[in-house]
């Protein structure tokens, strides 16, 4: 997993205000994650992702002081596009039910975990996590789109519960899905079926039916 390291320098050393800064910005962070999921993060450098950028050097420090303020933007990013994948049916609308609330999330968890599978691991595992890091906003984050569906499912919102339950589900499913993605698995119709009877069984056992 990712350690954390000392406080660093501000993660941008210069925002981008302009259209045309903005787009070099975008240029330099599509570069570098491209740059760090190919070579992983021993041998991720700023000159290599300038020469896949087409970029001078001094356009990266322009706005970056250094690699891990470089790697923290692209986790921003990567972690943002992961949560744009997970969109859960509304908890309060009676209509849809648990199974197709279970589908939504199981199919939202497959959808996020094949966002760049090489960058995710690079980023979990290798990338120091800068003093700064959105890594505790995301995993909150994250959580709650878990606990939607289990608050939903019970038939009313209990935070002690849904914060324990929904752990216990996204251990579940994602222990699943690793492995599942190691296997080249994720969009296996067999696994989602699976899954999401496995989901049902334990979102039925919280809601008492």
């Amino acid at each position: 997993m990712a350690t954390r390291v000392p406080p660093q320098p501000e993660s941008v050393r210069k925002l981008p205000r302009q259209q045309r800064s903005r787009a070099t910005v975008d240029t330099i962070v599509e570069a570098a994650a491209r740059v760090l999921a190919r070579r992983g993060w021993a041998h991720f450098t700023t000159n290599e992702t300038a020469s896949t950028a087409g970029v001078s050097i001094g356009s990266i420090y322009q706005y970056f002081p250094n690699k891990l303020s470089l790697a923290e933007e692209i986790r921003n990013r990567h972690l943002d596009a992961v949560l744009a994948a997970i969109v859960v049916p509304d908890e309060s609308d009676a209509s849809i039910t648990l199974e197709q609330r279970a589908a939504a999330l199981i199919d939202g968890v497959v959808a996020a975990h094949s966002v760049d599978q090489r960058l995710h691991r690079v980023l979990l595992d290798e990338v120091p996590l800068a003093a700064r890091s959105a890594q505790d906003v995301f995993e909150a984050e994250y959580l709650r789109r878990y606990q939607a569906v289990i608050a939903a499912a019970a038939g009313r919102a209990d935070p002690e519960r849904d914060g324990i339950a929904g752990r216990v589900l996204s251990g579940a499913v994602e222990g699943v899905i690793h492995a599942a993605a190691r296997h080249g698995e994720l969009q296996s119709p067999v696994l989602r079926a699976e899954l999401i009877g496995l989901a049902c069984a334990y979102l039925h056992s919280l809601s008492g039916h």
